[in-house]
C-alpha cells in the first residue's frame, strides 16, 4: 500500500495519463494500475490511457477534450475541430455529427476515448487555432462528406467567400485547401477578384 500511496501523489485530478507515464513512477505499474481502477482513482478511457476524474457536486467530470487527445498523441501540436462548426458559417448546413476531428502529424483513424468518437488525420500543415476563413476552406476541402445538397451548400459558400477578408482567405486556401478545393475557390480568391473587391470597398467607404 505505501507504495501505491507513493504513486497517488504525483497523480493530478483531472490529468489524462498513459501506462508509460505512470511506469515512472511505478515498478509494479500493472499491479497498481489494477489497484487504481478498483479504488475509483483512475478511470479506462482506452488501451493504455487513464483519467484521474475531478469531483463536482454533480459528480464526476470527464476530461477536456484538449487532455485527452494530447495524451494520446503526446504531441502538443494538433487542431480539435468538428463539422459541427460549418453551421457557423450560414451557408446552409444544419446537420449534427457526433464526432470530433483532430488533425495531427501522428496518428490516423477513428479512435474512441472514453465515450467519445475522435477522427484523427494526418496534416502536414493545419493552423493553430480555428478561424472562420480556415473553417469554411475545411467545409469545401470536406463538400463530399456532407448530408446537405452539395451544389446548394457550395454555392452558398462562394457568396459567404466574397464577404470575407479575401487576403485571410486566400492564405488559407493556399496553405490548407486540397486540389480540388483550390479548384473551387479559385473564382473567389484570385488576384483579379481580390483588387476588385478592394477596388470596391473603397469607393464605398470613399462616398
Amino acid at each position: 500500500m505505501a507504495k501505491l500511496d507513493e504513486l497517488k501523489k504525483h497523480l493530478k485530478k483531472g490529468e489524462v495519463y498513459r501506462r508509460t507515464d505512470l511506469a515512472q513512477w511505478s515498478k509494479s505499474v500493472d499491479r497498481h494500475l489494477d489497484a487504481l481502477l478498483r479504488d475509483g482513482t483512475l478511470q479506462k478511457l482506452s488501451q493504455g490511457v487513464y483519467y484521474y476524474p475531478k469531483e463536482t457536486a454533480f459528480g464526476k467530470t470527464p476530461p477536456e477534450e484538449e487532455v485527452l487527445v494530447r495524451s494520446f498523441l503526446k504531441d502538443d501540436r494538433f487542431l480539435l475541430t468538428s463539422p459541427n462548426l460549418y453551421n457557423s458559417l450560414g451557408v446552409g448546413t444544419t446537420q449534427l455529427y457526433n464526432l470530433r476531428r483532430v488533425y495531427n502529424h501522428k496518428r490516423h483513424g477513428e479512435f474512441m476515448l472514453g465515450n467519445r468518437k475522435f477522427d484523427f488525420q494526418v496534416k502536414h500543415h493545419f493552423p493553430n487555432k480555428l478561424t472562420p476563413e480556415f473553417i469554411l476552406v475545411d467545409l469545401v476541402n470536406n463538400l463530399d462528406r456532407l448530408a446537405e445538397d452539395k451544389q446548394e451548400v457550395l454555392k452558398n459558400v462562394l457568396n459567404k467567400a466574397e464577404t470575407m477578408d479575401a487576403r485571410k482567405l486566400a492564405h488559407s486556401v493556399t496553405l490548407y485547401g486540397t486540389a480540388k478545393t483550390k479548384k473551387l475557390l479559385a473564382p473567389v480568391v484570385s488576384t483579379t477578384n481580390i483588387l476588385h473587391r478592394r477596388k470596391k470597398n473603397a469607393v464605398k467607404y470613399a462616398s
